[in-house]
């Protein structure tokens, strides 16, 4: 059985001049950040590893998560394949995932997030938000097998859904 996570990068700033991988959080995705990691701190089953995309707001609220979740800052690992916005590369990055890793969570930017919740699981989910978790289970041995079946989501908030 695998466990995945999806979370999208919280609410950031376009107002700077700086290039899109070091766009800032904004203050109030910072605050949704802390506010939805504190609620789903018990929903969510232990991890094995955590991915991040590089860029500074997808970083920054893997931080947050991981501090609110205590989940050791050495199980990060930042890697180029989550700065994609279609889906694509993740996937194939989930599908090369070592297989002693059972749950994993991985924070990235959207449409691609989007994209993968639907692909992958059974629930509808219309539009990820900004600092939005959904969790799938996936009833395979083997992460290469990811798209042979749909996963069943087990956790699905937003900032709105815990207000």
């Amino acid at each position: 059985m695998k466990k995945l996570i999806l979370v999208r990068h919280a609410k950031s700033s376009w107002g700077c001049n700086v290039a899109d991988l070091d766009r800032p959080l904004k203050a109030s995705g910072i605050c949704d950040a802390h506010r939805l990691s504190d609620h789903i701190s018990e929903e969510i089953p232990s991890l094995d590893a955590i991915f991040t995309s590089p860029a500074n707001r997808s970083l920054h609220t893997c931080v947050i998560f991981c501090r609110n979740l205590k989940v050791d800052f050495s199980k990060i690992i930042i890697t180029n394949d989550l700065y994609d916005f279609s889906g694509n590369l993740v996937l194939d990055f989930l599908k090369t995932m070592n297989e002693e890793l059972n749950t994993i969570m991985i924070f990235g930017h959207n449409q691609a997030f989007t994209y993968l919740a639907n692909h992958l699981g059974d629930k509808c989910i219309q539009h990820l938000s900004t600092s939005a978790v959904a969790g799938i289970q996936f009833n395979i041995n083997s992460w290469q097998q990811i798209t042979d079946q749909k996963g069943k989501v087990f956790i699905y908030k937003t900032p709105k859904t815990i207000k």
